[in-house]
């Protein structure tokens, strides 16, 4: 029901695993009524569902190890956690934890050269690197026989740092440093947080400052000072490893004694004390920026993750702006409709938290009258307290979410950050299960305590307007390099060699079953049982290439109207169904195929799946509702047309498709302004019967029940669905695509501190076409940390947080899309040097190396072994394979091809398919500053506004 934010236009180039989400508050009928009652499973049956047995022990350098046995897949999760992050920062050095994250991925004296490089080489999945307020983190999950290995890098940049760093590796990684913090900025609202923290915090309250820090303090830091936050902090005494899998602990011991024990204890750091404070008075500001609409945001500080008022705190959220059934949705979304979007949220950090109500004002409404209402809504809240429901919702969904994120055992939320956090911040691995029980504990009486406590306080709010962007010191163009003091050279110490990586193991992908329902509806089946849970997803062959060119966002929005109501549960009844059963239903589209997606726990299986075929079978498609959402659409494309990305992602698929194509539209699926203005209920309910039936449907699952369980309940609910008389909907491929010649359109977007760039071709190849052999070489060509592309324009040039060149995943012929976003004064040159890459690549004799066909070999193969972990993962291949013809046991068969492959064949593959000369560039920057360095191309610059022609 409630969907994260709007819609990045670039995800609907995904796979079919990754939809665009329709992406809509819920609607509710006229008068609002409580759901129907639902046999859901207890919370305590849940909870006691929730259990990470682990081993910890201590080396003598106090290095905390916490090791977790689960053999389901040959994959161990490696997590180090260190007890630093930006609040430890004092003044003066703000930045420097996020800069390490950084320079600790750049190489280590033993091994040298990127950490992408050999992460790559070992198959590493879920690898990443996060640094917040309180902790910086390195994850990846291995297969096993590389765990020694990931051992032996986790260890070198803990013990053995300080030599590789470089004065020139320091300098480009400030300037990699300020390129994410442009295009963190150049988002709509994307310097509200630095206000925020400003105004919520003291000068040297230890949160006031933002993670990404300072860039002067950054520039004016010396190697030396440099190194003394390295020593100071980074230290085994420090640190938190997690081994999460395919490993005992017996042997855990036996490698981090190996790989770490040698590695002498750092100083005592003892993370910064900070208190909570209370502002002395109400805070109001008003700012303006290049938004689409008002948004308000109130703010108060109140105590971090251990205080006992957290949980409550994080109920109250929920009830009053978290739950897709919250009282501001209620009351401003679907009742009074004066916001398009609401939203409420308690982050708790160690110390501190942050209570946050965001509200996004629907044009032509007056923020000020919106902001009275939700306070009003909330001090009732806080007056009256939560009813008994409410709470038992948040639980349930809470504790459902819980169940279903333990499937993994590393990545961003998996069994081992569960562990890590617990130890890091509580000094307890199983803290988790602390905030589990606090969470099935509470009452609406202590809800409502907490809230009266923390939320009656004096709060910050700040509202942002349309507007030119105010003033504010951006990054500098390059990195100064200030201070180049020299410093000593570092003694290294001599260690072991890195070990070989053994032989990795094909991938076992699971057993698919199919059987079809009475009614000849296909179920495609395989099992999981690692946790209590099930995926369900009913593919239609439609998607948005569905729409009729004078009908964009028609099969978005009749998605989007779905789940926002049946034919006998309004949207406020069917959104409290989902959080009472701990369920949630979803809809979506890529371009090929429409969804209606399941997600629930196995004990509340069947009246969930009840839920969602009401979903799929009966929606009411009410003429109200459908007003709503089309006021909210027409909001949300104004939306786009002040993000970066979505206003290329808008621009691109015409340029290179032709408006006749039914991929020749916006990647979003919004539409346009006109089209959604035109859209008729009468077109909403066609649009259903033609696409949403059963001889247009295949059911995908994944469970930790058999077959034989779930086929009784689907045939229960879906076996006697029937197809309507009307004629099943047929998309219409038959007009040809325009030969394209390389030119730019530049979009104007004043006051872009970076640009983004988007640019393209489309493939002679379609998707169902074997791309296997393409696909390797772009690897080494666009579509990789370690690409030729982003090497050059991020790690050498320093010019961009991140470049990639990818194939999208449509059925259809494919298109090739080169995203890069750059810092505004090197957008001329990017194009250039990316171009220069490319023709170096295809033309030029600089074709795929012995190193980096080795690379990509193994990476492509040996990754396997953790690609398909979870239900999700396997959910999402099993779809997949299906819509591009492939054999259920394709994964399987992708190792014995990629390792046959040679350099010639990746060569030829991409020159065969590949011509720059016919991309189209877009650029989203500001004319001003970027029309000088685009002419100086030489290729034809149409400029064009950001804002739509007048209708």
């Amino acid at each position: 029901m409630r969907r994260a934010g709007s819609l990045v236009a670039a995800a609907a180039l995904l796979a079919v695993s990754n939809p665009v989400w329709a992406s809509v508050a819920p609607a509710q009928a006229p008068s609002q009524a409580s759901a129907p009652a639902f046999q859901a499973a207890p919370v305590s049956e849940l909870v006691a569902e929730v259990d990470i047995p682990y081993t910890k022990f201590t080396l003598d350098n106090g290095l905390t190890v916490l090791v977790h046995e689960d053999h389901k897949a040959p994959v161990v999760a490696v997590s180090v956690w260190y007890n630093v992050g930006s609040k430890d920062e004092p003044a003066g050095k703000t930045g420097f934890a996020h800069l390490f994250e950084h320079l600790m991925f750049g190489g280590s004296e033993n091994a040298p050269g990127s950490y992408f490089t050999p992460m790559r080489n070992m198959g590493a999945t879920d690898m990443n690197g996060t640094t917040w307020f309180d902790r910086t983190n390195y994850f990846e999950t291995v297969p096993t026989p590389a765990l020694e290995q990931a051992l032996f890098m986790e260890s070198d940049r803990m013990g053995y740092m300080l030599g590789a760093i470089s004065q020139e590796t320091l300098d480009l990684q400030r300037g990699v440093v300020q390129n994410e913090k442009r295009q963190g900025d150049n988002q709509p609202y994307g310097l509200n947080q630095y206000k925020q923290l400003e105004a919520l915090f003291p000068e040297g309250h230890p949160y006031r400052h933002s993670t990404i820090g300072s860039m002067a303090d950054l520039d004016a830091a010396s190697m030396e000072t440099v190194r003394d936050w390295f020593r100071s902090n980074y230290g085994p005494n420090n640190s938190v490893l997690v081994l999460a899998g395919d490993i005992t602990p017996a042997k855990a011991r036996e490698l981090t004694q190996k790989y770490f024990g040698a590695i002498p204890r750092g100083p005592v750091n003892t993370p910064a004390q900070a208190s909570v404070p209370t502002l002395p008075a109400p805070i109001s500001e008003t700012t303006r920026d290049r938004v689409s609409n008002a948004r308000v945001e109130i703010s108060w500080a109140v105590p971090g993750m251990l205080d006992a008022d957290a949980v409550p705190l994080s109920v109250g959220a929920s009830v009053l702006g978290g739950l897709a059934s919250s009282r501001l949705d209620n009351a401003l979304v679907r009742g009074e409709q004066s916001a398009v979007s609401v939203s409420a949220s308690n982050s708790a950090f160690h110390r501190v938290g942050m209570f946050d109500i965001t509200l996004d004002v629907k044009p032509g409404q007056d923020p000020a009258a919106v902001e009275a209402r939700a306070r009003e809504i909330l001090n009732g809240l806080i007056a009256d307290g939560p009813t008994a429901a409410e709470v038992e919702r948040v639980k349930t969904q809470y504790v459902s979410r819980t169940v279903q994120g333990l499937e993994q055992v590393g990545g961003f939320g998996g069994k081992a950050v569960a562990l890590a956090e617990g130890q890091l911040y509580a000094g307890d691995p199983e803290h988790y299960k602390k905030e589990l029980q606090a969470y099935a504990a509470v009452t609406p009486a202590q809800v409502q305590a907490a809230m009266q406590k923390w939320l009656t306080r004096p709060a910050y709010t700040l509202t942002t307007l349309p507007g030119e962007r105010e003033a504010y010191q951006e990054a500098a163009e390059a990195p100064s390099g200030a201070n180049h003091t020299p410093a000593p050279p570092i003694e290294r110490v001599a260690r072991m060699p890195k070990p070989e990586i053994a032989a990795v193991a094909n991938v076992d992908f699971p057993a698919v079953q199919r059987t079809r329902l009475s009614n000849g509806v296909e179920v495609v089946y395989a099992q999981r049982d690692a946790v209590p849970a099930t995926k369900i997803a009913i593919d239609f062959n439609a998607g948005l290439a569905a729409d009729d060119a004078s009908k964009l966002g028609l099969q978005s929005l009749m998605l989007d109207l779905m789940d926002e109501g049946t034919r006998t549960l309004n949207a406020t009844q069917l959104a409290e169904a989902q959080e009472t059963l701990g369920a949630t239903i979803s809809t979506g589209a890529s371009m090929d195929r429409s969804v209606v997606q399941l997600s629930a726990v196995t004990p509340n299986l069947q009246p969930s799946v009840a839920l969602l075929a009401d979903v799929v079978k009966n929606p009411a498609f009410a003429a109200s509702e459908l007003e709503r959402l089309r006021a909210t659409r027409l909001s949300r494309i104004a939306a786009e047309r002040t993000q970066p990305a979505a206003l290329a992602s808008r621009a691109l698929p015409e340029l290179i498709y032709g408006a006749s194509s039914p991929y020749g539209r916006p990647f979003s699926g919004n539409g346009d302004e006109a089209s959604v203005k035109s859209i008729t209920e009468a077109d909403i309910r066609a649009d259903y019967a033609e696409w949403i039936r059963p001889d247009n449907a295949k059911i995908f699952v994944v469970s930790d029940k058999p077959l034989s369980e779930i086929t009784p309940v689907l045939e229960a609910e879906f076996g006697r669905w029937t197809a309507p008389a009307v004629a099943k909907g047929v998309k219409d491929f038959s007009g040809s695509i325009p030969a394209t010649t390389s030119r730019i359109v530049l979009i104007d977007r004043p006051q872009s501190p970076q640009s983004y760039i988007m640019g393209g071709e489309v493939l002679a190849a379609q998707g169902t076409d074997d791309l296997l052999v393409f696909n390797a070489a772009n690897n080494v060509l666009g579509n990789d940390f370690l690409s030729r592309i982003n090497s050059d324009l991020r790690e050498t040039k320093g010019w961009s947080y991140g470049v990639n060149a990818s194939v999208a995943g449509f059925a259809g012929r494919v298109p090739y899309l080169v995203t890069a976003p750059v810092q505004a004064d090197q957008t001329g040159p990017a194009i250039e040097a990316l171009n220069l890459q490319f023709n170096d690549f295809l033309k030029g004799g600089k074709g795929v190396t012995p190193t980096e066909l080795e690379r990509t070999v193994n990476g492509n193969t040996r990754r396997l072994a953790g690609s398909y972990e979870t239900s999700a993962a396997v959910l999402g291949a099993m779809r997949g394979n299906d819509m591009l013809g492939r054999p259920d046991d394709y994964p399987e068969t992708v190792a014995a091809r990629t390792n046959a492959l040679t350099a010639a064949e990746l060569d030829a593959a991409a020159q065969a398919a590949l011509d720059p000369s016919r991309f189209v560039w877009v650029v989203v920057g500001d004319a001003s500053v970027v029309k000088p360095q685009l002419d100086a191309l030489g290729l034809p610059v149409e400029v064009r506004s950001a804002a739509p022609a007048a209708q």
